[in-house]
């Protein structure tokens, strides 16, 4: 467990954009919290990918998307089903943007 720790810690801050964070938002307020969330989910995808030393960080697209899933029928309607794909793509872009970043820190 604690050798998961970040990883853990990463995938606490997603759940709470997924399901508290909507609760703070206004009906009108729906597109910018949807893009904040893909903002967050991209920012935290990459650093998942900066600083976890472990193979569990290529799951993290997948988990993410997954987890988002139950969230579109406690706030939003069937319709909102795509944005799993989104955030599929976006954490997985993420992700290498991250390995990425690593790969160049240990160049040096």
């Amino acid at each position: 467990m604690k050798r998961y720790l970040k990883e853990i810690i990463i995938l606490l801050i997603q759940l709470f954009m997924f399901y508290v964070f909507p609760l703070f938002a206004g009906p009108t307020d729906a597109i910018g919290m949807v893009l904040i969330i893909i903002f967050v989910t991209a920012l935290l995808s990459a650093l998942i990918g900066s600083i976890s030393k472990e193979k569990i960080k290529y799951l993290y697209p997948v988990v993410i998307a997954t987890l988002f899933i139950p969230s579109v029928f406690i706030y939003y309607n069937e319709s909102a089903l795509i944005h799993s794909i989104w955030y599929l793509v976006i954490s997985s872009i993420g992700l290498l943007v991250g390995i990425i970043i690593e790969k160049l820190s240990d160049c040096k």
